[in-house]
């Protein structure tokens, strides 16, 4: 953001010490990288292990679908809304989670150079935990889904209560992660927005 304030020729310009202005400002933000990187690092191992988890109980209720199979293998309720919208939700949740989880992945196995922290690795995590939402918000329209196909019939006044319960967990994770992704966005997108509107 300053060199795009200053000059070109102020850029290259040596000081007391013959030092660029790039060679102080890496000097005296080193120990700012560790503290970013470490930071970094935890936040995409923490949501590497919830979205593993998510991974896994998706890919699973893929194979075991609700209402069972018939002798040919074919899901019983095949033709029934909810269960097209249980088998899409799972789907998408699987492939948001594997794009979460790859995005993570990218975070840790980065090079941390200072450079990285001002596009790649804020872009990577706001697609990971955009992700992560998305597959945490499908994985629980899926278990709406399921909780009718199997509740329709005996307890139908039980599905309501159970499937608003279902999206606290999405509503908790929005409201804890918002402010950050928000935060992480400005930082890494202000200075170019506000040089296009200019």
């Amino acid at each position: 953001a300053v060199e795009n304030l200053v000059r070109p020729s102020f850029q290259e310009m040596h000081n007391a010490s013959n030092k660029t202005p790039r060679e102080v400002f890496t000097e005296t933000h080193k120990e700012l990288v560790k503290e970013g990187e470490k930071w970094m690092k935890d936040t995409a191992q923490s949501c590497t292990v919830v979205v593993s988890l998510i991974i896994t109980v998706v890919f699973a209720a893929a194979f075991t679908v609700p209402g069972g199979n018939n002798n040919e293998g074919i899901p019983n309720f095949l033709h029934d809304v909810p269960f097209i919208v249980f088998i899409t939700s799972d789907a998408l949740a699987l492939f948001s989670s594997a794009t979460s989880l790859l995005m993570f992945l990218g975070i840790l196995t980065s090079r941390y150079a200072e450079e990285d922290f001002l596009v790649s690795l804020p872009r990577k995590l706001i697609i990971g935990l955009l992700s992560m939402f998305f597959s945490i918000a499908a994985m629980m329209v899926a278990f709406g889904a399921t909780i009718y196909i199997a509740l329709s019939q005996p307890w139908k006044w039980v599905i309501i209560p159970i499937s608003l319960l279902a999206f606290i967990p999405v509503t908790l994770f929005a409201l804890l992660q918002f402010p950050l992704l928000v935060e992480i966005f400005l930082s890494t997108y202000r200075p170019s927005l506000c040089r296009s509107f200019k």
